[in-house]
């Protein structure tokens, strides 16, 4: 996926901004399943025009994977992004998107079941990348029992297309949070860095399929 010889690309003004990912879904060497996580953001803005015409099964068949995912459309709730390694760009029926990750699903996540369990799971993510959310803004976060804390990354428009920038103050009445979690929501003093260890990132979603990240102590 990714070409260490690129300079690292940093991006900012992310907050807010519209984009979507494609994941193309195959098994992995350890009989998990892995997912090629194709991303569109620095590219365009993810038109619905185009997101709401890609078809999974057919770009399955083109990309000769047995499975597509559509994770989006989503927003970032993040300000700025540097990624150090990346990889090239592909065309899914017109709409641009570069892969930017891999992900090893869990075993316990069926992604093609109605009532899948997928969400509140930690998953590993293979990408080399830091973020960035600028202090005196609102930082939306989950902390897990075992006081892990999971920093929001993006929230999305896949569950429920009403959500905004504004509503996740109130997120926390509207989730299902397993025993001992819990949802907060602060706003930082200083610049919060939220960094890959070693080149993996690990991720929960929550029931609206909002996604957070490992916050590295």
């Amino acid at each position: 996926m990714s070409d260490t010889s690129k300079a690292a690309r940093h991006l900012s003004g992310l907050r807010n901004a519209r984009y979507g990912e494609i994941l193309l879904i195959s098994p992995g060497e350890d009989g998990h399943l892995k997912a090629a996580v194709y991303n569109t953001f620095g590219l365009n803005d993810c038109p619905p025009e185009r997101w709401n015409a890609l078809d999974p099964r057919a770009l399955a068949e083109q990309f000769r994977v047995p499975m597509v995912f559509l994770n989006g459309p989503r927003f970032w709730t993040i300000d700025e992004v540097t990624a150090f390694e990346w990889g090239d760009t592909a065309m899914f029926d017109g709409l641009e998107a570069r892969c930017v990750a891999e992900v090893r699903i869990p075993a316990e996540i069926d992604l093609t079941g109605a009532t899948a369990k997928k969400f509140y799971v930690d998953t590993t993510v293979k990408r080399d990348t830091e973020y960035v959310l600028s202090s005196g803004r609102p930082v939306h976060a989950l902390l897990a029992p075992d006081d892990r804390t999971y920093v929001l990354q993006a929230y999305s428009h896949t569950v429920d297309d009403s959500q905004t920038m504004d509503s996740l103050a109130t997120l926390g009445q509207r989730l299902q949070l397993p025993q001992g979690w819990q949802y907060r929501v602060h706003t930082p003093e200083d610049d919060l860095v939220v960094r890959t260890v070693a080149g993996d990132a690990h991720v929960v979603q929550d029931d609206l399929e909002n996604t957070y990240m490992l916050l590295a102590h």
